[in-house]
């Protein structure tokens, strides 16, 4: 209830405020243009339709601070790009008519008055009806023709005229009371709907491609990063080792005819090495998708990384449904890299990871026992799993508090 009346009451103010800045930006704004339009053939109009655009946004950003009140979203302000460094003076009076979000603004300014003249006459008749009729028993008492020394009884005896009129007025007051939030809120979305496609959907627009291309480019990113780690790792492990493996069979191709003794021990060396060697390149494919993801899908992927973790994991996987390349091996991916910084860098003595589907969403949680302290900044290993869930248009949370436990969160689109 209180939220209901919450709702009405900030509707109503944006609906009778919004009124005499809608007369007040349609007066100036019809009046600048019409001037500005009729004189621009002697170049006057340049800084007068300029001046009028400038208004317009002046109007329009309060428009937008109002709407995220009635809709209940954060306030979006498109860019307005600022003139070239540089530029003359002619070029900044120029320069808001080359704008096209300006115009829309100049356009909103003008169309609102219409709708807000509309709304706002809505508005103050469901709310005279209310009141006027909740407060009849009142105002019917005192506009009642009852002369003035009229005993008691003789007035109890016009008490059904009254009753009458007063219980007629009180129903269309709870009438209008039962309307009012109704009408008063169509009112407020019809006119914060033609703000909001007049002042917010470009801004939206862009917004929502400035994320794809961070989401782009943090796929290249992560993708960069995960191929330089793995060279590196490469370079490091298995490829030194096939260089030294490479040494010691010349060395024992050389000792099988002076010392086939001597040569039976580096081959067993060197079979060691390689062993070694198949093992460390294993652990390197666990960050790459293997086939099984792509033959069987997601449980039989995740149960088998599950069980070369060196921490015991209990997994929990709710879907048996396939889903995209890209889903399946972000999901993998994250897993594999979270049981692998659980191994190295948690002490941890158990893990868990569940997934499952809510909506259009794999909520994917996976938490330890260790020492905690993990955080997504970069440099660290995190970072590259919140780039990689961004590109899929996804999100990861951590919380990690020093001395543990570990949660991980990631949230990852499907549908």
């Amino acid at each position: 209830m209180r939220s209901l009346t919450r709702r009405v009451l900030l509707d109503t103010r944006y609906l009778l405020v919004g009124f005499p800045a809608a007369v007040i930006a349609f007066i100036l704004l019809v009046t600048g243009f019409a001037a500005g339009l009729g004189t621009v053939v002697v170049w006057l109009g340049v800084p007068i339709l300029s001046g009028t655009l400038l208004i317009a946004r002046g109007f329009a950003d309060v428009e937008r601070g109002w709407l995220s009140d009635v809709l209940n979203r954060p306030a979006v302000r498109p860019r307005y790009k600022g003139a070239p460094e540089g530029a003359g003076r002619f070029r900044r009076f120029v320069h808001p008519l080359t704008i096209g979000q300006s115009w829309l603004d100049l356009l909103h300014g003008i169309v609102n008055f219409p709708v807000a003249v509309v709304t706002f006459v809505v508005t103050v008749v469901f709310w005279a009806i209310t009141i006027a009729g909740l407060t009849s028993p009142l105002w019917v008492a005192f506009t009642s023709q009852i002369p003035g020394n009229m005993e008691l009884p003789e007035l109890l005896g016009l008490g059904d005229t009254y009753l009458i009129n007063a219980t007629f007025y009180l129903a269309i007051g709870l009438l209008g009371l039962l309307l009012l939030p109704i009408m008063v809120r169509g009112a407020a979305l019809l006119r914060s709907g033609l703000g909001r496609a007049l002042l917010t959907t470009v801004a939206e627009l862009q917004e929502r491609i400035d994320d794809l291309a961070q989401g782009r480019a943090a796929a290249v990113s992560a993708e960069a990063d995960a191929l330089r780690r793995l060279e590196r790792d490469i370079h490091d492990g298995p490829q030194q080792r096939l260089v030294s493996l490479a040494m010691e069979l010349s060395r024992a191709q050389r000792q099988l005819r002076k010392d086939p003794a001597a040569a039976h021990d580096t081959i067993a060396e060197a079979i060691a090495a390689t062993r070694e060697t198949l093992d460390e390149l294993r652990a390197l494919s666990r960050g790459i998708a293997p086939p099984i993801l792509a033959d069987r899908g997601l449980p039989s992927a995740l149960a088998a990384l599950a069980g070369r973790c060196t921490v015991p994991v209990e997994l929990d996987v709710q879907i048996a449904e396939r889903y995209t390349a890209a889903v399946e091996n972000t999901v993998y991916y994250v897993v594999a890299e979270s049981l692998t910084n659980i191994a190295k860098h948690s002490r941890a003595t158990t893990c868990s990871v569940q997934l499952s589907r809510t909506g259009n969403v794999l909520m994917l949680t996976i938490g330890d026992d260790g020492v905690g302290g993990a955080h997504v900044a970069k440099g660290h290993g995190l970072a590259g799993l919140a780039d990689r869930l961004r590109a899929v248009d996804g999100e990861l949370v951590v919380n990690s508090p020093m001395g543990g436990p570990t949660v991980i969160v990631a949230e990852v689109p499907c549908g």
